[in-house]
């Protein structure tokens, strides 16, 4: 509720000040002791303006400094002994939006000008030379207290984005530093341990081939993944050193090469594409092939499974995937969650889709994701 009245204030503030300034400008007048005449009905028009001009004073500050002095030299012009209220405002509202100069270059010459103005009104001389002396005192002093305070603030309003844009410039180095410190550990926890897998799977391959034995499909596929997992790790590891390289991304168009990989180590696996294709964005092609290279890795470790489907469905404004194997999940059974399991939930969540992971009615496992596409023409 709180937030909502400074809203409503924010928005109605310079209103109020104006039509307040208004009021109690006019209410000064009216006080004074004037005859009924064109003079008198242009002060008052003129004490009306100098108030309401207010109402731009933040959006057009200098425009609005220099009608309330005239205003202001006109109505003491015409004989009213009204305070310089609303130029007090405008002058801090010019100097809070920086324009320092302009505003002291303006108020000299309404000082110059107002004593002229107050012995040009219809007053006894001697009375308008003495008020005149008055007043000039009295605006110079409400003129530095307005300008001060208006300066002040504004340096507190440039203080404070200092300080914004100092946490944020801290904030970006700490996540430069953390990247960087992940970036170090996968490279020396991972890097090492694939390399030497992808170099004993490479020679294996090789005197297999020099004694002229069949190499083993499982070795192979060895082969091949230590190859696709050196190049993501790579691309990975200068991603988080670099924030401004595109990380590595596999789509829909490379699922058939993850199948052909699943069929290396035993799983047959079918890939089907229902419905009309139609382009999608990056993300979601992306969670697609995360979410089945994820779920045909967990079928092989965990599933024991012989064979496994892959169904993705084009759908007019969602993008469904589904993935089932004839592993030993039994129904009715809660599936345990991994860390695959919860990575495959948090992609899907945060792009407003929906994901099931379950054991099925005939046995083996599903997972099937649905995540809302916008049709790209």
């Amino acid at each position: 509720m709180t937030t909502g009245l400074s809203r409503v204030w924010a928005q109605t503030k310079d209103w109020v000040i104006a039509f307040g300034v208004t009021a109690t400008l006019l209410v000064t007048a009216l006080a004074e002791d004037h005859s009924a005449t064109d003079l008198d009905s242009l002060g008052y028009a003129l004490v009306v303006a100098s108030g309401l001009a207010l109402i731009a004073r933040r959006r057009t500050p200098l425009p609005v400094l220099v009608v309330t002095g005239l205003c202001v030299a006109g109505y003491n012009a015409a004989g009213f002994e009204v305070p310089a209220v609303a130029y007090l405002f405008a002058v801090y509202a010019a100097v809070r939006a920086g324009h320092r100069l302009f505003t002291v270059l303006t108020s000299v010459a309404l000082l110059i000008l107002l004593p002229l103005a107050v012995l040009a009104s219809p007053a006894d001389e001697a009375t308008a030379e003495a008020l005149a002396q008055a007043r000039s005192v009295l605006e110079i002093a409400w003129l530095v207290a307005a300008g001060a305070a208006g300066e002040a603030l504004r340096q507190a309003e440039r203080r404070a984005d200092e300080a914004e844009r100092t946490r944020e410039e801290t904030a970006r180095l700490r996540a430069t530093e953390e990247r960087l410190h992940i970036a170090r550990e996968l490279h020396d926890s991972l890097t090492h341990q694939i390399s030497i897998v992808k170099v004993q799977s490479e020679v294996a391959v090789h005197l297999a081939r020099k004694r002229g034995e069949q190499v083993p499909e499982a070795l192979l596929a060895i082969q091949v993944a230590g190859r696709e997992a050196t190049r993501e790790l790579r691309a990975t590891l200068e991603t988080l050193r670099d924030d401004t390289v595109q990380p590595l991304s596999h789509g829909l168009d490379h699922l058939p090469e993850l199948v052909q990989r699943a069929h290396g180590i035993g799983l047959k696996t079918t890939l089907t594409i229902e419905g009309q294709r139609h382009d999608v964005p990056d993300a979601v092609d992306r969670t697609a092939y995360r979410i089945v290279q994820e779920s045909l890795t967990n079928t092989a470790r965990h599933g024991a499974a012989a064979s496994a489907s892959v169904r993705i469905d084009y759908l007019p404004d969602a993008l469904s995937i589904q993935v089932d194997d004839d592993g030993n999940a039994k129904p009715g059974t809660a599936p345990v969650p991994g860390v695959g399991l919860l990575g495959m939930r948090e992609r899907v969540t945060a792009l407003g889709g929906r994901l099931r992971a379950e054991p099925r009615t005939e046995g083996g496992f599903t997972v099937r994701a649905e995540l809302p596409v916008a049709r790209i023409s």
